[in-house]
């Protein structure tokens, strides 16, 4: 019987990869290489602290109760979603992020304007608007 040979499927682009036990393949194939790589570049901007976070009291159209917004935070669902749960965790409240299609937005339940500088300030990450 003869014996299966393994070929290179990087340099034959007509063939398929059907299975494979490399980490670079898998990556190849469900995209997450590409994936990876966007997300360090756009890390590199958050890691700069190039951005100035600007903080908003809102009260309308939430039934009377007042939310605390930081605006203009970078687009980064990462460091978004890593920032807001410090936040929810450190305040004791709820809140939420959205990425907009100019800048993220975190929303914390209550006016906790002073926890939440004592954090960006611990971080080293510019605000104003107080």
């Amino acid at each position: 019987m003869g014996k299966n040979k393994n070929t290179n499927t990087n340099d034959e682009p007509d063939r398929v990869l059907v299975y494979s036990d490399d980490p670079k393949d898998k990556a190849k194939m469900d995209g997450s290489l590409a994936k990876a790589l966007q997300q360090q570049q756009s890390t590199e901007l958050v890691i700069k602290n190039q951005f100035t976070a600007v903080f908003r009291i809102e009260k309308n159209g939430r039934g009377g109760k007042i939310v605390t917004v930081l605006d203009q935070l970078p687009k980064h669902e990462t460091f978004l979603k890593e920032l807001t749960k410090e936040f929810k965790i450190k305040c004791g409240v709820g809140g939420t992020y959205q990425m907009t299609p100019a800048c993220g937005v975190i929303e914390v339940q209550g006016d906790k304007r002073d926890q939440m500088k004592k954090i960006l300030t611990a971080k080293g990450i510019k605000f104003k608007g107080v």
